[in-house]
């Protein structure tokens, strides 16, 4: 079908149908559905008439290749131009086959993984049915008490950049028309959700447009020039306006300065939400202004089905902007090839094959073993010793709640437990397992266990976290320690005097000052998923080093968040670390630095940083610089060292952030072997948004710096010339 084809198309339905086009509703609503007939909540107050569900454009969180067939079989049978459902779904970190938490795989710093972790996840999808996944999630996030913080891959742009190109990438692959194996992505949240006041979901966004351009709008834009097909509308404020009633953020940037040309979504009910926003007094005013706004799809309320064809007749609204939504609706469904073949890739028997392949499963391993984070190794207490007896206490020493949020299609039952993978290269007699407490609530008599379980041990591996239900969607917290059973737990441990490997199960970085303190290493293991066990234990013993760094920053501190490392300087700058004077910008009764800087992470092995050097040390617009530093792995095995550039501007027109990443390199070494790495600087990594909001550097002196993460570095100064080869 050609554009040509779309118009014919679009001159043959009636206002309504094209209205019911805009519409998205879940999967009871349909015919053909082993779920019809169940529709409870406010689902089941939504005024639907058969008729808008028969010309419906889209189902939500719908798969499975038979349930999937069946709903648009029915469909296509009731549909009087044969105009085929979308099929969209949450595959956020996997459909059945999980891999770790966006934010863990963010740590892994590996794009080649992440890229693949979602063409898996395509594959697998696909083949379930699914047309569109409700990813990636790019939100810069820097308040871990925000629970979604754990579906972004961190704190910074350019990082989530990547990211978020790579994502798109592993789901859509070159060619969405003819790769069955392929899904649309749809970024979210367009803009600015993961910046809640208070770390409060769905409260209110406000910054200046500077900072929104600056650090926030990045990663979605590398998203859309990467291909991404649709975007999501966020349920926040920015500049006053909810973002999916916000025609300036919708129409004027995204649609007219950035060009897109794709499918505008709703979140959930976020059109309808536009009332208790209060910039809509009614469902009617809702409408008009998100459709007015640029958003073709309203997801999961009934404002558009409602209200849009009296609009029109009151000629409020002008049936062009109709028109176009149906249109960019219509061109995806013929760029996945539905009208061909409505069916795309859904195959009952293929799916049998293909979800939950062992392929998948040892990507997932891989993936997991790269995100995790080793936060802390006194006396080299890891790797263990392979003779040695261990006793695993803790919730998570059994639990299969390895999954995380945004996972509802992955089996708990399939997750490879911490014991399970114990189990298989342990002898039974080699470990004791003890729950020692839940997740949050103990006893003395599990304590009694614990310590029993301890006693003869040589070390202690303490499996400990949130459980998953605790971070997500909706899962904003105030308190981010450990809940305090398991800490009374860790300290009655490590009274024994024993060695303790404490693992961290959870999803948003937490305030972990009391768990380092009574333990003798960690491990940060997020939310791993399906292989997670397995993953873990490769660390535990040595046959996986670690190689994980944080992408975002763990406080001291609830009361520091946010804290982040690009943070502006300020006129009364800290003084000595932690120093407890006044009329400087510090805390007084806390440490102010966070407990773990963003790009922080250990390895097993020891890497040398030496002979920082640079090509020049002036740097003229349409030239480089070449920035070279020679690493050596100086311990006795093998390992990945993920090396970090940073950059600062030493006088902007504004304040600039006192360092900021421009590149990195995963870099393997052998023991004893040396490696020099080079990076490339030109003026454009110099750019940024000034108060005319013009992207351009500035002429003048630059600081570089070079290391194992935000904190640990090395530098060398250079200044960018003038054109015609002036200094400022």
């Amino acid at each position: 079908m050609t554009a040509s084809s779309y118009q014919h198309l679009l001159a043959d339905m009636t206002l309504q149908e094209k209205i019911s086009q805009l519409v998205q509703l879940a999967g009871p609503f349909f015919k053909g559905s082993t779920e019809t007939g169940h529709i409870t909540g406010p689902m089941a107050e939504m005024p639907i008439t058969e008729n808008h569900i028969i010309n419906a454009g889209s189902v939500l969180g719908v798969s499975g290749a038979a349930e999937v067939r069946s709903i648009q079989k029915k469909h296509l049978e009731q549909n009087r131009l044969g105009i085929p459902l979308l099929f969209m779904a949450d595959i956020i970190h996997g459909y059945k086959t999980i891999f770790p938490v966006p934010l863990a795989i963010g740590c892994s710093w590996d794009l080649k993984l992440a890229k693949r972790s979602a063409e898996i996840a395509a594959r697998e999808s696909s083949v379930s049915g699914v047309h569109v996944t409700f990813a990636p999630m790019v939100d810069l996030v820097r308040d871990p008490r925000w629970g979604r913080v754990m579906e972004s891959t961190g704190e910074d742009s350019y990082l989530n950049s990547a990211f978020g190109r790579a994502f798109v990438e592993g789901f859509q692959g070159n060619d969405l028309t003819n790769n069955l194996e392929s899904v649309a992505a749809c970024v979210k949240h367009f803009a600015a959700y993961g910046a809640a006041e208070g770390g409060r979901d769905y409260n209110t966004v406000d910054m200046s447009e500077r900072e929104l351009r600056e650090s926030y709008l990045p990663a979605y834009k590398a998203a859309l020039d990467a291909g991404c097909e649709m975007v999501m509308t966020a349920f926040n404020t920015v500049d006053g306006i909810p973002a999916t009633g916000n025609k300036e953020l919708m129409r004027d940037l995204l649609r007219e300065e950035w060009g897109f040309d794709g499918v505008l979504i709703s979140d959930w009910g976020a059109v309808k939400e536009l009332i208790p926003h209060g910039v809509a007094e009614n469902e009617k005013e809702a409408a008009l202004k998100a459709l007015t706004a640029g958003v073709d799809i309203e997801m999961m309320t009934e404002c558009y089905v409602q209200h849009l064809e009296s609009l029109v007749a009151e000629g409020l609204l002008k049936i062009e902007l109709i028109d176009e939504a149906v249109l960019r609706i219509l061109a995806l469904k013929e760029k996945l090839g539905l009208f061909e073949n409505p069916f795309r890739g859904a195959d009952i028997e293929l799916e049998k094959e293909i979800v939950g392949h062992a392929d998948h499963r040892q990507a997932a391993k891989e993936l997991a073993a790269k995100s995790t984070v080793l936060l802390k190794n006194n006396k080299q207490t890891l790797p263990l010793d392979k003779q040695a007896k261990v006793a695993l206490i803790g919730p998570f020493a059994e639990s299969n709640d390895l999954l995380g949020p945004w996972s509802a299609l992955g089996a708990r039952e399939e997750a490879v437990t911490l014991r399970q993978a114990f189990e298989q290269i342990r002898p039974v007699n080699t470990f004791t397992v003890a729950e020692g407490s839940s997740i949050d609530q103990v006893s003395k008599e599990q304590i009694a266990q614990a310590l029993a379980a301890a006693a003869d041990a040589d070390v202690v591996v303490m499996a400990l976290g949130e459980s998953s239900n605790m971070s997500g969607e909706a899962c904003s917290r105030t308190n981010i320690q450990l809940p305090a059973p398991q800490i009374e737990l860790l300290q009655a441990v490590a009274a024994l005097k024993k060695p303790v490997v404490t693992i961290l199960f959870n999803g948003r970085p937490l305030d972990i000052t009391n768990v380092v303190s009574h333990s003798d290493a960690v491990l940060e293991a997020w939310f791993p998923g399906s292989e997670g066990g397995n993953a873990l234990v490769d660390l535990l013993f040595g046959e996986i080093n670690p190689s994980g760094k944080l992408s975002m920053s763990f406080p001291s501190n609830v009361g520091q968040v946010p804290v982040y490392y690009n943070h502006f300087n300020t006129g009364r700058p800290k003084g000595a670390p932690d120093a407890q004077v006044h009329y400087v910008s510090q805390y007084l009764d806390a440490p102010n630095k966070p407990l773990f800087p963003f790009g922080f992470g250990l390895s097993y092995t020891h890497f040398n940083y030496e002979e920082l050097k640079l090509s020049s040390v002036e740097l003229s617009p349409g030239s480089s610089i070449q920035a070279t530093i020679t690493v050596t792995n100086s311990g006795d095995v093998s390992g990945e060292e993920i090396v970090q550039l940073y950059i600062r501007d030493i006088a902007g027109e504004i304040v600039r952030p006192m360092k900021e990443l421009k590149d990195f390199a995963r870099l393997a070494l052998a023991p004893g072997e040396s490696k020099e790495i080079s990076f490339s600087i030109t003026e454009e990594q110099l750019r940024y948004h000034h108060k005319d909001l013009s992207f351009k550097s500035d002429p003048g002196a630059f600081e570089l710096f070079i290391g194992s993460s935000s904190e640990h570095t090395f530098s060398q100064s250079f200044i960018l010339l003038k054109e015609g080869g002036q200094s400022k």
